[in-house]
């Protein structure tokens, strides 16, 4: 969720357990198959002045949950037609049958003085098409809410367990849990975790070395707590804080290819930007903040849930959603700046910002030669980037050679990492695309600053 802590009350919490299938194994936020590869991400959209806001289901994929690409050009795939007519805090588990189950807030938009006592719930086998649509009634208490719901197997219930955030009767948040076996009913509400202070987005990893990680946020921070068993009120906090600025919304992931945890966080704004803390050893409770040139959320991207699934199933949602026609250049010494236009002019600015649009580039086969690149305004689709007396701008094409090879440019491997990505001018070949006082230039390049200005990631 996105409201201060003063205003909003959203709590929910992600567990998991092992499959029955032989040679499952519990991994992070999600219950993962021993062939898993790769990552699904749920979210919603909203931007600086709400251009972007978009209250339906998005999904994107990753294969080391890190770097995402937006499935259905970053629109919903579904959008919920019932309560609110909106979803907030979407969250995918793959349930014991292998097929998945899609929960999410029943709130469109900020009006944080709504309450409900439903949730989104879809059925999926593949996360390609969504049935059984329907809202699922979690508790029967009145004037509060049942927000950022996430789920998870209880294996000594026999039960999953859905966890939502309510206010108790002493006037603050905690986490509740309600039980189901087929997420049609539920039974048992009762307070989860209740550390006597406020506490809101939760998520839950279960049983790594015998330990169950639940991480939440309080007063702007991220926080751990941890129990031996999913007993309601058997959690202790434990760790150490993380946050940058008002942080909320943490999802831990862990690595599929190491033993590396991922501790992603969302600022609690309505331009929301996702942090990413690494650890090794979840029983410190100690986090490192990850360098930002390693990740790159979908754009507009908010309070998301993050799930493992098959190299199979990645492909198959690539083939039915489809990767964005366009992408978005990331600076490589400015990890938090995006290429975009501004009045006309190229320059790299801090995301997220509005017009978002301004950093969408169809990359095109070159106007003045085929084998290099032309960079196309997605919200201008006249114009094009070119340089002219050296520094970039947005112009219209105009149908002139001198334009064409203005606008051409030659992509190398990147001059500060070979794995991004660089641009030499077609027509001052000793000059490359980079930035100076923000500002996008074509100059030549000779020091490692230079080819750091000059290095760019090519992404979603």
């Amino acid at each position: 969720m996105t409201a201060p802590l003063s205003r909003r009350t959203l709590l929910g919490l992600a567990a998991t357990a092992p499959l029955a299938a032989t040679g499952a194994l519990t991994l992070g936020a999600g219950t993962a198959h021993a062939a898993d590869s790769a990552y699904v991400m749920a979210y919603f959209t909203e931007s600086n002045t709400m251009l972007e806001a978009n209250y339906g289901l998005h999904l994107a994929v990753s294969t080391d949950g890190l770097r995402w690409t937006p499935l259905n050009q970053n629109a919903p795939v579904v959008t919920p037609t019932a309560g609110a007519g909106g979803l907030r805090d979407p969250f995918v588990l793959r349930k014991q049958d292998g097929t998945f189950v899609v929960l999410a807030t029943d709130l469109s938009g900020t009006d944080w003085s709504r309450t409900s006592v439903y949730i989104h719930v879809w059925d999926s086998t593949d996360l390609r098409s969504f049935t059984g649509y329907r809202l699922l009634k979690l508790h029967d208490m009145t004037n509060t809410h049942t927000w950022a719901p996430e789920a998870y197997w209880d294996a000594g219930r026999g039960q999953y367990g859905i966890l939502y955030s309510s206010v108790n009767s002493s006037g603050h948040n905690v986490i509740m849990v309600s039980y189901t076996t087929d997420f049609r009913t539920t039974a048992g509400p009762q307070v989860f975790f209740d550390p006597g202070y406020d506490v809101i987005d939760g998520n839950l990893t279960i049983g790594v070395n015998g330990v169950n990680h639940l991480y939440f946020k309080r007063e702007g921070t991220l926080v751990g707590a941890r129990s031996s068993s999913l007993t309601p009120g058997s959690f202790a906090p434990f760790s150490t804080a993380v946050a940058h600025g008002g942080t909320e919304a943490p999802t831990v992931v862990k690595s599929l290819t190491s033993n590396t945890y991922y501790l992603w966080g969302d600022t609690y704004t309505p331009n929301g930007v996702f942090y990413v803390w690494q650890s090794t050893d979840l029983a410190s409770g100690t986090w490192t903040a990850l360098d930002q040139k390693l990740y790159t959320q979908p754009l507009n991207s908010k309070h998301c849930g993050i799930h493992p699934i098959t190299s199979t199933e990645y492909g198959n949602l690539l083939t039915r959603w489809g990767a964005p026609a366009w992408n978005r250049l990331k600076s490589y010494n400015f990890p938090d700046r995006y290429v975009r236009h501004s009045g006309f002019l190229g320059r790299i600015d801090a995301y997220p910002f509005d017009p978002f649009p301004d950093s969408q580039w169809k990359l095109v086969p070159g106007l003045a030669d085929s084998s290099g690149v032309s960079f196309q305004s997605v919200n201008y689709p006249t114009r094009y980037l070119r340089h002219y007396d050296y520094a970039l701008r947005l112009d219209a094409n105009d149908g002139t050679s001198a334009f064409a090879g203005d606008a051409t440019f030659y992509r190398t491997a990147g001059l500060a990492d070979a794995s991004w990505a660089s641009f030499r001018s077609y027509n001052n070949p000793t000059r490359y695309l980079r930035h100076y006082g923000y500002a996008l230039r074509i100059d030549p390049i000779s020091t490692a600053t230079e080819r750091q200005d000059a290095t760019y990631q090519v992404g979603y």
